[in-house]
């Protein structure tokens, strides 16, 4: 094997010029404190405000960051002039209540970055993105694993034609995520907090499938209520192509006593080439780069395995804000908008149908 690689892959986000607009940041967890806030002073970015429904929560967060304003209610954020971008991190079922207000102040608020998932289900999100189309104010969706270093390379790699034409791809995820409390509430887990990454990886890299067929079964240590804990998945595309997806949130008994075997791989093959990679995620907070290996008739023979010092968890979230700055600054359609995203929540949607069904769905069903 060989660590030089000759080709080119682009594996960064593009950045604005101006990163002068004042970034409204509602919500004070540890997406927001750990992962956005984190990435946005590494790049750059300009946070003003913050708040949250625990004030004294979000006064320690910005005074960790240096943000100037916080907030005891969201809603006084959005009267600050200061802020014409708002980043909002809060769960599910609270997205489109918040960005309806949001809408309320487009005059002077030009941009949002919403959650994934983006509403509770395919309906709000599509309400959501009506209010905001209706309002001018551009949205974008935190899609973030798009930016994962490996993830982003490989489609470089795609893009160049340097696998040729896919023929086969899988995502298999083995680790065990930390599921928030208001996942109890809303009685579902994996296939829209992390299965739709995966999925919306599938899309980045090959567009949108014909079908999907969707199996689940709950996970063991997860205690409340749920259907959706160990997901698999297969996505079947016009042209041939077989994609694929196991995540599995139990692998093993590593909780209770077992010895761990936790990581996520990926691979793509196609009629030229090879790709493999790991996601360095699950061993978050010691900072793991994902990694990239990858083989091609151009170089007949040869691996090459390229590395980064960037991680995913938090260098990635730069990405999903620098495509709202710049789809602000000079109208560059953003890849993560949300009319996208509706495409990647009837994938989602679907899942959940042929789990129901026991059939494979079209999305345009949906």
């Amino acid at each position: 094997m060989t660590d030089g690689c000759p080709d080119e892959l682009d594996y960064l986000p593009r950045l604005p010029k101006d990163k002068s607009p004042g970034i409204g940041c509602i919500g004070s967890g540890f997406i927001m404190a750990d992962c956005h806030l984190v990435a946005y002073r590494q790049a750059g970015f300009r946070p003003v405000a913050i708040a949250s429904k625990n004030p004294d929560h979000a006064a320690a967060v910005a005074q960790r960051h240096s943000i100037p304003k916080s907030y005891a209610d969201y809603r006084q954020l959005l009267e600050d002039r200061d802020v014409s971008v708002v980043d909002i991190a809060v769960p599910p079922d609270l997205q489109l209540g918040v960005v309806r207000e949001v809408a309320h102040h487009a005059d002077h608020i030009r941009g949002i970055l919403a959650q994934k998932p983006l509403g509770m289900n395919l309906a709000e999100a599509r309400e959501i993105v009506r209010l905001c189309r209706d309002a001018g104010v551009r949205l974008v969706v935190n899609q973030n694993m798009r930016y994962d270093q490996s993830v982003r390379a490989a489609k470089s790699l795609l893009v160049q034609n340097l696998l040729c034409d896919p023929v086969f791809a899988t995502i298999d995820m083995r680790a065990i995520p930390h599921w928030m409390p208001w996942q109890e509430r809303l009685g579902w887990v994996t296939l829209r907090i992390m299965s739709i990454h995966h999925l919306d990886t599938f899309r980045y890299w090959f567009g949108d499938p014909e079908r999907i067929f969707a199996s689940v079964r709950p996970d063991p240590r997860t205690k409340f209520s749920h259907q959706d804990g160990i997901c698999l998945y297969i996505l079947e595309y016009a042209s041939g192509l077989r994609v694929s997806s196991w995540d599995d949130v139990w692998t093993g008994p590593a909780k209770e006593g077992a010895a761990s075997d936790i990581g996520i791989h990926w691979r793509i093959e196609g009629t030229a080439g090879l790709a493999r990679g790991t996601i360095g995620w699950p061993k978050y907070p010691e900072p793991t780069p994902s990694t990239l290996d990858y083989s091609t008739m151009r170089h007949p023979g040869q691996w090459f395995q390229p590395r980064w010092k960037e991680v995913w968890f938090p260098d990635a979230f730069v990405g999903p804000m620098a495509e709202l700055l710049c789809a602000l600054e000079d109208g560059t359609p953003a890849n993560l908008d949300g009319e996208d995203n509706l495409k990647t929540m009837a994938l989602v949607e679907a899942c959940y149908q042929s789990v129901r069904e026991h059939r494979a769905i079209n999305p345009a069903e949906l």
